[in-house]
């Protein structure tokens, strides 16, 4: 997704489109919302918790949380922040 957005950057000069990416696992309640207009939700500590780091997050940079972290470290490449403040969490490294 941050590579396909900074293609669009320069092929469309004078836009600067950026993007925070927060991800988080864990578990989740998912279900439909609505009457008339349906849509699809889910809900959780998990889901709260990539929503902060999305938010505390850099321009153009995907955060995730330790969890994610141990779950594919030997897919990715990862770069730590260091500790960070993160809203109604506390310190998160």
């Amino acid at each position: 997704m941050i590579d396909a957005l900074i293609s669009y950057n320069i092929d469309h000069p004078g836009r600067n489109l950026n993007l925070r990416v927060g991800v988080n696992v864990g578990p989740v309640v998912a279900g439909v919302v609505g009457k008339k207009r349906f849509l699809y939700d889910i809900w959780g500590d998990a889901v709260n918790l990539a929503s902060r780091m999305e938010s505390s997050g850099l321009p153009g940079k995907v955060h995730c949380t330790k969890a994610i972290v141990d779950l594919v470290e030997s897919d990715f490449e990862f770069e730590s922040r260091g500790e960070v403040e993160i809203k109604s969490v506390g310190k998160m490294e």
